[in-house]
């Protein structure tokens, strides 16, 4: 009976290493099918609206009609090919991604000033946010006139628009970054009788990163479009993108006109990017919007 129940043990335990060996192999897997699902989706949706494209280029519209929506090849060998359709849209994107850039620091810097200035009294806050609200609900098209007529229709007016179309999310993303602060944390920076600056430097505005960094996402988008329509209100000076996109239009030049729409699209997500990878690296793996996907 001895020997039956220790050989039963020898056999139960070389079971039960090897049973439990492969259950570790599925959780290994799963980083890298997440990964490749982080490359397939967007590679799949790309190829779905290319297809898209071509269905509605040649079995929606007659040939004569076909100008309206090119196939995607023709466009790649008309503009994106043709060195001397690409260079003015390049040379005209530099100038809204500097318009963009400069829009979107103003705003940013105002914004996170503002956002500070109201936490520190209810008073200012009450006094200021509606304010803030209603620049945002104003159509910027309804104040273009103003703008020109205030700030004339160069490079001034075109930030101007960036920054008034950028502004409020800096504002509203900063102030509930820094009202959000733990309160038992506030009472540990009371009871080291912390300063107002001491807390805010060291409390609310690291705490409040991650929602400033989200604000700032959404003001980059927003800036580059607000340069694309300032762009096409103030024409004086350098052409940008967004000129060179009513001048397409106006001359039915669709191969160009859709590739200026790509170019600017293109713009929009790298600048997105850049601004998902800096919040990453300044917040770091101790919030969950700094963690990879």
């Amino acid at each position: 009976m001895t020997v039956d129940t220790t050989a039963g043990a020898k056999v139960d335990g070389p079971a039960r290493a090897t049973g439990s060996a492969p259950a570790a192999r599925p959780a290994d897997k799963r980083p890298r099918r997440a990964r490749l699902v982080t490359v397939l989706a967007p590679v799949g949706s790309l190829a779905a609206a290319v297809g898209v494209w071509y269905a509605v280029s040649y079995l929606l519209l007659d040939a004569d009609r076909r100008f309206l929506v090119p196939p995607p090849h023709q466009v790649l060998s008309v503009s994106f090919l043709d060195w001397t359709h690409l260079e003015p849209m390049l040379r005209a994107l530099r100038l809204t991604a500097q318009v963009a850039l400069v829009g979107l620091l103003i705003a940013s810097a105002l914004g996170v000033t503002a956002a500070v200035l109201m936490s520190r009294a209810r008073w200012l806050e009450r006094s200021l946010y509606p304010y803030a609200v209603i620049l945002q609900t104003v159509p910027i098209l309804a104040i273009v006139p103003l703008i020109g007529l205030w700030f004339g229709f160069g490079f001034t007016s075109r930030v101007v628009v960036c920054v008034l179309i950028a502004l409020f999310p800096m504002i509203a993303n900063t102030l509930f970054g820094i009202q959000s602060v733990d309160r038992a944390h506030h009472d540990l920076f009371t009871l080291q009788r912390a300063s107002r600056w001491a807390r805010l430097s060291k409390l609310e505005l690291p705490a409040a990163l991650p929602a400033i960094f989200t604000g700032l996402r959404t003001s980059s988008g927003l800036s580059v479009i607000g340069a694309i329509v300032g762009d096409m209100f103030f024409k004086q000076g350098d052409p940008g993108i967004g000129t060179l996109l009513d001048v397409y239009r106006s001359r039915l030049q669709s191969e160009d006109l859709f590739a200026a729409i790509i170019l600017a699209s293109l713009f929009g997500v790298v600048v997105f990017a850049l601004f998902t990878l800096v919040a990453r690296l300044a917040i770091g793996s101790w919030h969950a919007s700094g963690e990879r996907p």
